[in-house]
Formats: C-alpha cells, structure tokens, sequence
C-alpha cells in the first residue's frame, strides 16, 4: 500500500470546519462548481452512506467517484470513507482515506489531517503530487469560504 500523509493549516475553528466537511455535498458545489457538478448522499450521513460526486471540468483526475463512509467520530471530528467506483478504480485496487481535525495555534483555527492509502492495480503508481494539490485546494476553497461567511 502505499499513503500519502499531509497536513493543512486551516484559519478557521475546528467545529466550523468540521461542519463544512460534514455538508460537503451541499457546500463544495457553491464554492467550487469548476471542480463539483454535484455529490449526491444517499443515506443519513452515518457510516455505510455513499456520496456520488460527479466532477467538474476543474477537476482533471476523474469525471465521477462513489465513496463509502467507513468510520465516524463526531466527537473527534474524524471520517473515514472508502472509494467504491470511478475512473481512480482502474488504477489502484483500494483507495481509502481519513480526514481529521485537529487543534491549530488558536481557537480560530485548526489543522486538517488528511491520510489516504491507495493499493496500486497494477505496477504503475502515479505521482501523488496531483492528488495533493488537489486536496489542499479543495481544503484551501473551504477555508476562503468560511472566512466570508458568518
């Protein structure tokens, strides 16, 4: 398996980000519409709902995905959701990732960790450095967001 680990530094309190990430599928199509056509939850939120997402013209990697909620905790502000279909599929076996939010410097802000594992489906294993960059971006909209919001 191979995993990429990062971190992001985010201006905006845990909880306030936590919500973000848990109405994603309302949220990331306003903020980011040229990466988010749509994401669809089917299931109340919990673990074993899917989340449909159909991508943008922003988001060059893929053009839809399906993930599973794996794991939740609310109270510690953690998911864990797998990928079940899309185009990713045809290149790793298993993608799994795990978000957590974590105390930042203050109480304006936090920090995200993002983990994910990827088996490859085969020999070749693209560079990570795509998927990174568009995991700080999508993180990095958010925290624009939330900035101008109440």
């Amino acid at each position: 398996m191979k995993s990429v680990n990062m971190e992001i530094d985010l201006k905006v309190p845990a909880q306030k980000a936590w919500d973000a990430i848990r109405d994603s599928a309302s949220l990331f199509p306003k903020i980011m519409p040229s990466h988010f056509k749509s994401i669809e939850d089917i299931g109340d939120g919990d673990v074993g709902t899917i989340r449909r997402i159909t991508y943008g013209k922003g988001m060059k990697m893929a053009t839809h995905e399906s993930e599973r909620i794996e794991a939740l905790d609310e109270t510690n502000m953690t998911v864990t959701y797998s990928m079940i279909e899309g185009e990713a599929l045809n290149v790793f076996k298993v993608i799994k990732a795990t978000i957590k939010l974590l105390p930042g410097a203050d109480a304006n802000s936090c920090r995200l960790s993002w983990t994910a594992e990827f088996e490859p489906a085969g020999n070749r294993i693209p560079p990570s450095d795509s998927i990174e960059e568009a995991t700080t971006n999508i993180f990095k909209a958010m925290e624009g967001y939330l900035l101008t919001t109440a």
